[in-house]
């Protein structure tokens, strides 16, 4: 059985930390690839550049994506994710700091399957991971993109 990865998509080291440390209290022993910017996450989702040697089978089993990111923002991000065959049924959640109505509702509409606001508390935030990874990586019977499946 292949491993279940989790692709975290964040800029600020400290919020990458603390999201890694948030998992690990959860109980949440998945590997973490943190990739720092936009076009990052891409070619590590499209198999570019430095990471053109992944297999075929090489993908997360859910992306915890910022929306403020160099390079190309969370929401280019996921417009790309859900336009590539292989990346469309993907789960994402928009991991982000904004509470803006018009960013949780433009994440939606590019297809977003959730929208967590990071809390400031370390505890709250904790809860918020630990309910997400419960979700997202034990209950959740996630699609996988396969030809024959279309």
């Amino acid at each position: 059985m292949r491993e279940k990865l989790i692709l975290l998509v964040e800029d600020n080291p400290d919020d990458a930390e603390l999201t890694c440390r948030a998992l690990q209290k959860s109980n949440i022993l998945n590997r973490v690839d943190v990739v720092t910017d936009g076009r990052m996450a891409l070619d590590y989702l499209m198999h570019k550049g430095k990471y053109e040697n992944f297999e075929n089978d090489h993908y997360p089993e859910l992306v915890l994506l910022d929306l403020k990111l160099p390079k190309l923002d969370g929401l280019e991000v996921l417009q790309a994710i859900r336009q590539y065959e292989p990346t469309k049924l993907l789960p994402v959640v928009i991991l982000t700091s904004s509470n803006e109505e018009r960013d949780i509702v433009k994440s939606y509409s590019k297809g977003a399957n959730s929208y967590i606001r990071k809390p400031v508390d370390f505890e709250q935030f904790a809860q918020a991971i630990n309910h997400l990874g419960l979700y997202w990586l034990v209950l959740n019977n996630a699609a996988k993109y396969n030809e024959e499946n279309l």
